[in-house]
Parts: structure tokens; sequence; C-alpha cells
């Protein structure tokens, strides 16, 4: 059930990598057999949508123990979807987690096949509206964001980019990952992130969440992937908002097949989605920078790349 109170119990961030999130007054509720298990997931049709024009879909994974409702509030992917005519949908992982391939979570223990949930579920969506089937997009947070590198591995015949938010790329899914074609990748991550530390290493108590690359090593794990080039000098935008957050850019361009990796390093940000609601106190989760919005910024590299 969606905790009502402005923070969820604190408890949320101790027992996972990313905290509940709050709840949402958009999106429609649907539900989906897959493995013979009942999953669900929020959608969110823009306003503008027409069934004679084929749109975007953009998938957005929800932190352990968060759900699609509380994602949809916490990036505000409905308002990007409809001011720029993309399908947005939020599913739910079984037991508010994701099988992300760290060994992590209740659905990884018991063998879930979430890849096999999206594949269907982005089938699902495309027999119900129309879908360009070359614009397929993947991103989260936290534990959605390590299984948003699950998905670039394993799904690049369908994905065409994915984004990473407040997580690198568990040590497991960087040995194993083999995609058949490249796709591009975003990084966001915060310098104060102290639940997925940006040095990477071991997560949890005694190493229970598994062990991550850093950034550097998962960005360079797909910058070799992708066959890119040396990166271009990095940048930094001004702490415009006047919060403490310094947001600096490093982008990795002539790919193959047109890809890109670009990483966004958020000086002093905490595990947070940047633009998105501080889902908790600072004291816990550190700060949301208000100097970049996360979701703008991943729907303008969505909207470069196709399949």
């Amino acid at each position: 059930m969606p905790i009502k109170s402005r923070y969820p119990l604190a408890i949320c961030v101790l027992l996972g990598i990313l905290a509940c999130t709050p709840s949402a007054n958009a999106g429609s509720r649907n539900s989906i057999t897959v493995d013979g298990r009942p999953r669900t997931y929020e959608i969110h049709v823009p306003v503008s949508y027409k069934s004679d024009q084929p749109v975007p879909l953009v998938l957005v994974l929800h932190g352990r123990l968060g759900n699609g409702k509380g994602t949809l509030a916490l990036t505000h992917f409905d308002k990007v979807a409809d001011a720029h005519n993309f399908i947005a949908v939020f599913p739910d992982g079984l037991h508010r987690g994701w099988a992300d391939g760290r060994g992590a979570t209740d659905s990884d223990k018991q063998g879930v096949s979430d890849i096999h949930f999206l594949r269907e579920l982005i089938r699902k969506v495309s027999t119900g509206y129309r879908v360009d089937r070359s614009r397929i997009y993947v991103t989260g947070i936290s534990n959605g964001g390590f299984m948003s590198q699950h998905v670039a591995c394993e799904m690049s015949d369908q994905i065409a980019a994915v984004g990473i938010v407040a997580a690198t790329m568990g040590e497991h899914t960087a040995d194993g990952c083999h995609p058949a074609s490249p796709v591009s990748v975003m990084f966001f991550q915060g310098t104060k992130d102290s639940l997925v530390p940006i040095g990477g290493g071991t997560l949890g108590r005694g190493g229970s969440r598994g062990a991550v690359l850093s950034l550097d090593a998962a960005a360079e794990k797909w910058v070799t992937l992708n066959g890119c080039k040396p990166a271009a000098p990095s940048s930094a935008l001004p702490d415009k908002a006047g919060d403490g957050t310094i947001v600096r850019s490093q982008k990795f361009s002539g790919c193959n097949a047109d890809t890109e990796v670009i990483v966004y390093t958020i000086e002093d940000g905490g595990h947070t989605w940047p633009g998105g609601k501080q889902y908790l106190p600072e004291m816990m989760v550190g700060k949301t920078t208000r100097n970049i919005d996360a979701s703008e910024a991943l729907w303008d590299f969505f909207s470069r790349h196709t399949r």
C-alpha cells in the first residue's frame, strides 16, 4: 500500500537500497500475468496521443521497497510524457524489488525473471497502443537503476537507451554483460550517496546487497562495449538553485551505431532523483539537486536515439 504520510518510515531506507516513495495522483493501474504470477503497473498515456501515430515508450523502474505509483510521483515522468508525447509505464517489482542480478532482493533469490516480465509488458502495451518499437527506453533509480543496467545487457534487441539514477552496475551483471547491439547509457550519481557509494564496493550490512562497480568503472564498461572514443572535456552547471550542489557532465561519443555514454556527477548530491521530490529528509538520503531535472534530461537523451 502507498504510504500517505509526508515521509515513508525510516525503516524503508535501513532495509533497502531505496526508500519507499510517495503516492501519486495520476496514471492508470493495470495488470498482466507472467510466469504464472500476477504483475501490476501504472501507465500514463499522453494527452496528445493519437492511435494513428506511433509514439515512444519509456519504462520507469522504482527502487527497492518502492512501487510504480510512487515512482510516478517521484519523477513527474507523467508531465514529461505529456510535454513530449510518449507513453510512460511504471511497473511494480514483486516483493517491491527487482531481480537485477545482484542476488540482493527476494525476487532475485526466488529466481524471478524480471527480464521476461518487462519483455511481456512491452508486448502488452504495444498491443494496446501504437508504440514505436524502435524507440523504447528504460530508466530507474537505485534497485531500478541496477535493473536498467541488467536490461541494457539482456534486451538490446528491444531497448535503444537506458538511464541509471543513484546506481552503478552490479559486478555480476558486468561480468556477464554481452549485449547483442550497442545501447546508449546515461548515469546520474551523487557524490554523497551513502547507500550506493560512487566508489563502488559491497552494499548493505556484510555485503548483503551485493558488490557493485564504481561509477567510473560502470561508465568505462559501456564505453568499451559501445566502442566509444575518449571523453570530451567535462563541463559543469552553475549552482543556480543555490542548493550547494554542482552538476558535472562527461560525454563519450563516436560510439558504435551512434550510441552515447553520458555521466552526470552531482557534487554533494545524495541517493535521490535530480529535480524530483525530496522523498526523505536530507539527513537520511542526502540532497536532491535542483540544478538539473533528470526526467527532462533523460527524455532529451532518449529522444536522440533509436534502435
